[in-house]
């Protein structure tokens, strides 16, 4: 019969250590670390979304462009492009850009204006002074908002706002047809 104590030791009697379990980095080795995967985690089979952090010590002064969700919690002044993605401006944000986003966030504050092609979320304690034009804007209480807003809707062609607005009174007019459901702002 086997014994462990016979097998750690060598012929020479003396004690050796027993095998130590592989490192926690060799169990997983087969799934890929955050560095080798850019900022993306693998959580199981699931990859989580990009999603980059620009901290509140951070002054961005230009032009903001990017392919991933972004929060912002320090100062940018000029033009954040992230047409494709989210962007979060935390409670220490202080945005001064133009903004375009798939959707935007906002728990501190932007003076500009917003373009979202999804939404706009001003959450509470949250500011936005300048325009919005999105299909759906959401305004906690209170938030602070101090410009329009055009609800313009997905797919529609870009015309200015005075186009646009009697474009959406000719629709009002027009009868919908039976069981076609109806959509009202967010």
């Amino acid at each position: 019969m086997w014994k462990r104590d016979e097998a750690v030791r060598p012929a020479g009697g003396q004690p050796t250590a027993a095998p130590q379990p592989p490192a926690p980095a060799q169990v997983g080795a087969a799934v890929p670390r955050p560095a080798e995967t850019g900022n993306r985690l693998e959580t199981g089979s699931r990859l989580e979304k990009d999603i980059v952090n620009i901290g509140k010590s951070v002054v961005i002064k230009g032009e903001l462009n990017g392919s991933e969700d972004l929060t912002i919690e320090g100062h940018v002044e000029g033009t954040i492009q992230l047409r494709d993605n989210v962007l979060t401006i935390g409670p220490n944000g202080r945005i001064k850009a133009q903004v375009f986003a798939k959707a935007v966030i906002v728990l501190g504050e932007v003076t500009g204006n917003v373009t979202a092609s999804d939404k706009v979320d001003i959450r509470d304690n949250g500011s936005v002074d300048g325009d919005i034009v999105s299909p759906r804007v959401a305004i906690a209480e209170g938030a602070h908002f101090r410009g329009s807003v055009d609800m313009q809707r997905k797919g529609g062609s870009e015309k200015g706002p005075k186009q646009a607005a009697s474009q959406g009174a000719a629709s009002q007019q027009q009868p919908q047809p039976a069981g076609a459901p109806q959509r009202v702002g967010a």
